[in-house]
């Protein structure tokens, strides 16, 4: 870099000491601290939004899960033995997934029935350690509903509900609908609505007697070592049953849909607050034009002295990126240290002004989690990186092109 780069640090200095031009330069840094930090901190804000529902649902249904062509599975203990073979595979757990009408004396609703062994479902999912109340306790009795659903029933632990399949049976009074009583045994908050309002857990052998499954499940939810290869762990097990009769599914391919429109969210909040860097790096032309216009003399003696208009441009080319390094360098610092503080800076915020931004009768996450990307904060600083340079080249390049003898003339 030379005697530019030395040339440029000094005008930095000596800037701070004329009024308008150091303003500039000083709005100019600001205003990428203020970018960089915002953009940091939001990505990191909603990654941890991102995390939270994913594991919400991932509590509800499990990693992946391996079924028949047919949809029932058979011998569904020497399938699952075969599956915990593998060395990725923690748990396993059979279930069977239904649908019923629940019927309470204050209405009837329609709800999806999973039929499991509750000792084994609780390795699988957290979804059965979150009870609002009552315990997560089955037997041939026993009911366990969601906090949406009970809300709009009306009932609470104890009550008594019948649960409508639509199997019919046969006898005396002619062809029925199979429906059996259950106590409510305990309500969970999945903290999802989906589950929250719709969700049912019955043991695994009253569903079999319910829907006329006889030994058999509906498939075997697995949970693995590494949720992120869970398709390529479930695609093995798979590989590895060699009969050609099963199939498994991943929760991402359960969710495809759900995960697709979380990152389409976070790519377009990214978008939109990039704009707050791309105008900072504006400011960078505007302070770098009038730099440029405050050295004219400088700029015409050390070309009078012998330094080409290449090296000219250089010079304040270095001025307004060093601009750039430090607001991104400062930024990222702040950026990070809020994204590690969030919670506790919107708590503050919430006490001094006296009311919460997430009300957690209303949302269903009533708090700012945040995980920072490394990746996120690299592509940050080399965006706003490269916006610096291109906004430090037509500056730079303006001064390269300055008339000497004009700008003599006029001293």
């Amino acid at each position: 870099m030379g005697i530019e780069f030395k040339i440029s640090n000094q005008y930095l200095r000596s800037n701070r000491k004329k009024g308008f031009v150091s303003f500039i330069s000083g709005v100019s840094i600001v205003g990428l601290v203020l970018g960089v930090m915002t953009l940091i901190t939001v990505l990191s804000v909603m990654n941890g939004f991102h995390k939270e529902l994913r594991d919400r649902v991932l509590g509800a249904i499990s990693h992946s899960y391996i079924t028949e062509y047919g949809g029932t599975v058979k011998n569904w203990q020497t399938l699952q033995a075969k599956i915990d073979q593998h060395p990725s595979v923690v748990s396993t757990s059979p279930y069977i997934q239904k649908y019923a009408l629940l019927n309470t004396g204050f209405g009837s609703q329609g709800i999806s029935v999973r039929g499991i062994e509750i000792e084994l479902e609780k390795k699988i999912s957290v979804l059965l350690k979150k009870m609002k109340s009552g315990n997560a306790t089955l037997n041939k009795s026993n009911i366990l509903i969601g906090v949406g659903l009970a809300n709009k029933l009306g009932v609470i632990v104890g009550d008594k509900v019948t649960l409508i399949t639509p199997q019919v049976s046969s006898n005396i009074l002619g062809i029925q609908p199979r429906f059996k009583r259950f106590t409510i045994s305990g309500i969970f908050d999945a903290g999802i609505a989906e589950y929250d309002n719709n969700l049912t857990f019955i043991q695994l052998h009253q569903a079999q007697l319910l829907y006329s499954m006889k030994d058999r499940v509906s498939g075997i939810r697995l949970k693995v070592d590494n949720l992120f290869n869970a398709k390529k762990i479930t695609n093995e097990v798979v590989n590895n049953l060699g009969s050609g009769q099963y199939y498994g599914i991943d929760w991402m391919q359960q969710k495809a849909n759900f995960l697709q429109a979380l990152n389409l969210e976070k790519q377009m909040i990214g978008i939109i607050l990039s704009l707050i860097i791309a105008v900072a790096a504006f400011n960078v032309v505007s302070m770098m034009v009038m730099v440029v216009t405050d050295k004219k003399a400088d700029i015409a003696i050390l070309r009078t002295i012998g330094m080409t208009p290449n090296r000219i441009v250089k010079l304040f080319f270095y001025q307004g990126v060093t601009i750039g390094i430090i607001g991104i360098i400062v930024g990222t610092i702040f950026g990070v240290a809020l994204a590690f503080n969030i919670e506790s800076v919107i708590s503050g915020i919430e006490s001094l002004l006296g009311f919460q931004f997430f009300p957690a009768d209303v949302f269903y996450i009533s708090r700012f989690p945040s995980e920072i990307h490394l990746s996120d904060i690299i592509t940050v600083a080399i965006g706003a990186f490269v916006l610096v340079v291109l906004a430090s080249i037509y500056p730079a390049k303006r001064a390269g092109k300055l008339q000497i003898s004009e700008v003599l003339n006029h001293e």
